[in-house]
């Protein structure tokens, strides 16, 4: 081959790939199970996201984002697989990031919310197979930790935590809620998170397996953080929103709530990449109001939905 031909095909071969990145930027953040994190002006967002560990993201305006990284190394995790769900918060004067690997729920530490994140112990919360672990710190200052106990199905459970925030305290460990709704089609009720609204706890949480188009979100109400809890009626209240920015969506769930720099409430999760598509799944970012009823019903606008997209 001439090298006349070969710098042809080599420039050829770049612009593809330069084609299929400005394609996969426009496209949206393949972010599954996401969490955000307002620290200062600056948006973080951590997720489910390949095998290295666990990716972080930043933005100013939830719309725009840029890779910052790698949050947490799987070298500095007990496990090196299945990196899934994580959460930070910003305590004091570091960071704890919940996650699960390996099917265990775990806790890693930083002084910066890029990371390094590393675990202290190199050792799970439980012993016990489970996923998906929530902080939630009640207004009396006592901390719980909600996640999914794999146990014939995926259930949401609630345990004490001691006061290092990573450690749970024995003897706590409480259900929560189950598979027991008509449109839960599957042994499936994962994605916890808990917040406290007009008095009432709210635990949100997805329905059915994640590869299900009607994946969707429900919630379940209490007058405790560790319950009896009561699912909304209504349920899901997001399934197979139909918007019309992005057109219909399938797979919507593995959420977690925040709030953005004016003080609103929202929602980050997850879709399928296209409908028929699992895989890649993708950030997106909505609304979260409550009605002004005696007993308050969430709800998320699909009227507002943003999908994350790489900044330039």
């Amino acid at each position: 081959m001439y090298m006349k031909d070969r710098l042809l095909l080599v420039a050829a071969f770049l612009c593809a790939v330069f084609s299929l990145y400005a394609q996969d930027k426009n496209d949206g953040i393949d972010l599954a199970d996401p969490f955000i994190l307002l620290d200062g002006d600056t948006y973080y967002a951590y997720g489910t996201m390949g095998s290295r560990g666990i990716e972080v993201f930043t933005s100013d305006d939830l719309r725009t984002w840029k890779h910052a990284g790698l949050a947490l190394d799987k070298n500095d995790s007990y496990a090196d697989r299945w990196f899934w769900a994580p959460e930070v918060y910003h305590i004091g004067d570091r960071y704890i990031m919940y996650y699960s690997a390996d099917e265990h729920v775990c806790a890693a530490e930083s002084d910066s919310p890029l990371g390094p994140f590393r675990q202290k112990v190199l050792a799970p919360m439980l012993e016990s197979k489970s996923i998906d672990n929530s902080l939630f710190i009640d207004s009396d200052g006592k901390p719980y930790m909600y996640f999914c106990f794999l146990d014939g199905g995926n259930k949401v459970w609630v345990t004490e935590l001691e006061d290092d925030l990573v450690t749970v305290r024995p003897g706590t460990m409480t259900f929560c809620i189950e598979k027991s709704q008509p449109w839960e089609t599957e042994s499936v009720n994962e994605g916890s998170f808990v917040i406290k609204h007009a008095g009432r706890y709210y635990l949100t949480y997805s329905g059915n397996d994640f590869r299900n188009p009607s994946y969707g979100i429900g919630f379940a109400t209490s007058d405790s953080p560790v319950g009896p809890w009561t699912k909304y009626e209504g349920n899901p209240i997001l399934c197979k929103p139909q918007t019309k920015t992005y057109g219909p969506l399938e797979g919507v769930g593995h959420h977690a709530l925040f709030r953005d720099k004016e003080g609103r409430l929202r929602v980050a999760f997850h879709a399928h990449r296209k409908p028929g598509l699992v895989q890649p799944r993708q950030m997106y970012i909505s609304r979260v109001i409550f009605t002004d009823d005696a007993a308050p019903v969430m709800k998320i606008s699909s009227d507002d939905i943003i999908k994350a997209r790489l900044a330039d």
